[in-house]
C-alpha cells in the first residue's frame, strides 16, 4: 500500500534567522525550523550535548528519601534484591543499580521475571520467593509503579520496597517506601521522557554522591558512571522513548563512553554485532544490533543472562554469555521469519488488507517472545493495526496475543470498546498485550475491526509520510552529512531527516540480498550523479523496480557509511513511486 507523500513547509526568514543566530548550515536551520527548534538558546542546547546539562540527580522527585533509605540499608548490610524487568531497558537498569551497589560494598542480589512464566512486572508469587531467600529490601527498576497490591504484600511480609519507574501512572500510587518517578505528583520536573535505566542511572549517581560525601567524585565513582550512563544510553534507545532534552545528552555521552568503559560481556556483545569495527558509535548501532541482541535473551526466557553479560568481568564468560545470546537472537530470527510467513500467507488466502479496518490473526503455538515483533513488522508493512495471537494446540490455556498500531489508532481505546471478547488486556496508545479464550476471536475480530472505524476510516489507513525536504542526489555530500550529523543522536521525537529525490532512474538493476533476499540494492542515477541506496525489508519492490528506462521519485534518509576506513554517502529507502516528471535524470 503506497505512503501519501508530505513535504513539509518551511519558513524561509525563520531558517535564514536561525542559520544567522545560530552559524549553522541551511540545511540544519532548516531541519531545526521544522522541527520547532527555532531560538538561539534551544539551538545549543540541542546541538551542545555537554554533561552539565544533565539536572543534578537530587532534583529527580523522589530521589532523596530513597537514597536515604537505601544507604541506610547498605550499612546496615540488609540483604537487597534488585527486581528489574524483561526487556533491554529492564537490563540495562538492574545491570546499572545492581553494580552499584556492589560498588558500594552492599549485600545485593538481582531477579528478572521470565517473560515467558512470570510475565510482566512484580507478582505476589516472585516477592515470596525473595522473601524466603531472605530479602529485606526490594528495589524494582523499570516497574512497579502500577503495583498496588504487591508493593502491599511486600511490605506486609516485612520487606521495605522502593519503587523506581518511569511508566504511566495509575490513580492510585502504590504504598512503598520510597518511589522515584520523573512525573510523580506534587513536583515538577521538567522532563518526564527518561525511561527506567535514565531514572536508575540517576539514582546511581546520588547514591555514589552520598558514599562520598561530595558532588565530586573520586576516579573510581566516575569510571563507574560512564560505564553506568552507557547502559543507559541502551536502555534509552531500546525503550523508544523521546531523544530530546536529557536523553540526548545520556545518549551522545553514553555512545562516546561505551567502548572504553564497557564491561567484558558488553565487549564480546559489540564485537560480534560488528560495532567494535566502527569508527563512531550511533543510536541505529543500538538500536538494530545490540539491543535485539539483548531483547532476544528476554523473549526467549534468558533475560538473567542479559543481566549476567552486562555485570560480568570475566573475560572467558563474559565471551560465552555473548556467544549464547547472539545464538539466542539467530534463533529469535529464524522464530520471527517462520511467524511472517505464516502470516502472510494467512493474510493472502483469508483477508483483504485493503478493505479491512485492522488485522486479527491467530495460529496455535506461535512463539509468545515473539509475536510482538512479527505483529509490529505486518502493521508497519500493511499500515492497519495488527493483532497476532498465539493459541495452545492443547488447550491448556488461553489465546495470548500481541498488538501493534498503525495510523495513530489509539489501540488501548479500541479494546476498551471491545473487552467483552477478552479474559484481560493491557498496554497503551501503540502497543498492547491480550488474553483471550479461543473460541471468540472471530467475534472479536469483527467488534475490533468496528472500533478502529471509530476512530479512522478506511480510507484514513494510509499513513503520510512526511518529507524534510527534496534534494538532489549530487548534493547528498559527506560535508553536508557532516552538518546534518550534528543534530545526532536520532531516534524517536528526533527522527534521522527524510529526504526525496524527483526523476531518478536505476544506473543498474535491483538486486536483493540478506537472508530469503529480504533486502534490496540499488544503485540509482540522476543527471551526472549515482548513489547506493538499500531498502531494508523491501525485497518484494524488485518486481516493481526492473526498468533501467523508467523514472522514479525515492523518500529516504541519507547516512554516512563507515567501510574498511572509506565513508561514502547511502541512502537507505523509505518509498517509491514512479516519477510524474518527464525530465531525462541524464
Amino acid at each position: 500500500m503506497a505512503l501519501r507523500w508530505t513535504i513539509r513547509a518551511h519558513d524561509a526568514r525563520l531558517v535564514e534567522s536561525i542559520e544567522r543566530s545560530s552559524n549553522v548550515s541551511p540545511v540544519v536551520a532548516q531541519i531545526l525550523a521544522l522541527r520547532g527548534i527555532s531560538h538561539p538558546e534551544q539551538v545549543a542546547s540541542f546541538i551542545d550535548l555537554k554533561m552539565t546539562g544533565l539536572r543534578p540527580p537530587e532534583e529527580l522527585p523522589g530521589i532523596v528519601p530513597a537514597v536515604e533509605r537505601i544507604y541506610r540499608a547498605i550499612t546496615d548490610k540488609r540483604k537487597i534484591f534488585v527486581y528489574g524487568d524483561y526487556d533491554a531497558d529492564g537490563m540495562t537498569s538492574t545491570a546499572i543499580l545492581y553494580r552499584c551497589l556492589k560498588l558500594l560494598d552492599a549485600e545485593v542480589s538481582y531477579f528478572v521475571p521470565n517473560r515467558l512464566n512470570d510475565g510482566y512486572g512484580l507478582s505476589i508469587e516472585s516477592l515470596e520467593k525473595l522473601n524466603r531467600r531472605g530479602a529485606e529490601m526490594i528495589i524494582t527498576v523499570d516497574c512497579g509503579i502500577t503495583s498496588l497490591a504487591e508493593v502491599a504484600f511486600a511490605r506486609q511480609q516485612g520487606m521495605q520496597i522502593i519503587v523506581t519507574d518511569h511508566h504511566h501512572l495509575s490513580p492510585s500510587l502504590p504504598d512503598a517506601d520510597a518511589i522515584v518517578h520523573p512525573a510523580l505528583p506534587g513536583h515538577e520536573y521538567p522532563f518526564s521522557g527518561l525511561c527506567g535505566a535514565g531514572v536508575t542511572f540517576k539514582l546511581a549517581w546520588a547514591l555514589c554522591q552520598r558514599h562520598c560525601g561530595s558532588p565530586k567524585l573520586p576516579e573510581q565513582y566516575r569510571n563507574f558512571l560512564f560505564a553506568a550512563v552507557s547502559l543507559a544510553a541502551i536502555g534509552t534507545v531500546c525503550d523508544v522513548v523521546p531523544l530530546l532534552d536529557e536523553n540526548r545528552i545520556i545518549v551522545h555521552h553514553g555512545l562516546n563512553c561505551m567502548r572504553q568503559f564497557a564491561n567484558p560481556g558488553l565487549n564480546h556483545l559489540m564485537a560480534l554485532a560488528k560495532c567494535q569495527d566502527k569508527p563512531r558509535l550511533g543510536a541505529e548501532d543500538i538500536g538494530f544490533s545490540i539491543g535485539p541482541r539483548l531483547n532476544a535473551a528476554g523473549r526467549l526466557g534468558q533475560a538473567q543472562l542479559g543481566v549476567e553479560l552486562l555485570t560480568c568481568e570475566s573475560e572467558e564468560r563474559g565471551k560465552a554469555l555473548a556467544d549464547y545470546i547472539d545464538q539466542l537472537n539467530k534463533n529469535r530470527d529464524s522464530l520471527d521469519r517462520r511467524i511472517l510467513r505464516s502470516a502472510h500467507k494467512m493474510i493472502k488466502e483469508n483477508h483483504d488488507p485493503a478493505n479491512e479496518s485492522a488485522l486479527v490473526l491467530s495460529e496455535s503455538d506461535w512463539h509468545l517472545g515473539v509475536i510482538g515483533i512479527a505483529a509490529g513488522r505486518i502493521a508497519e508493512e500493511f499500515h492497519r493495526p495488527t493483532i497476532m495471537i498465539s493459541t495452545d494446540p492443547l488447550n491448556n490455556r488461553p489465546g495470548v496475543g500481541s498488538c501493534r498500531t498503525s495510523c495513530g489508532v489509539n489501540l488501548y481505546r479500541a479494546l476498551e470498546g471491545c473487552q467483552q471478547h477478552l479474559i484481560q488486556f493491557g498496554g497503551h496508545e501503540a502497543a498492547a498485550g491480550l488474553s483471550i479464550e479461543p473460541g471468540n476471536i472471530d467475534a472479536f475480530r469483527e467488534d475490533f475491526c468496528e472500533q478502529v472505524i471509530e476512530q479512522v476510516s478506511v480510507d484514513e489507513l494510509i499513513p503520510d509520510l512526511d518529507i524534510d525536504a527534496e534534494a538532489l542526489i549530487g548534493h547528498l555530500t559527506l560535508n553536508m552529512m557532516n552538518d546534518l550529523e550534528k543534530l545526532a543522536p536520532f531516534g524517536q521525537d528526533n527522527p534521522r531527516p527524510v529526504l526525496c529525490a524527483s526523476a531518478v532512474q536505476l544506473a543498474t538493476p535491483a538486486r536483493t540480498m540478506g537472508a530469503d533476499g529480504r533486502h534490496l540494492d540499488l544503485r540509482l542515477k540522476q543527471y551526472n550523479s549515482t548513489i547506493r541506496a538499500v531498502a531494508f525489508g523491501k525485497g518484494e519492490w524488485l518486481k516493481d523496480l526492473n526498468d533501467q528506462d523508467s523514472l522514479y521519485d525515492f523518500a529516504f534518509r541519507p547516512v554516512i557509511n563507515d567501510f574498511r576506513g572509506r565513508r561514502n554517502v547511502e541512502l537507505q529507502l523509505i518509498d517509491f513511486r514512479p516519477s510524474k516528471s518527464k525530465v531525462a535524470s541524464a
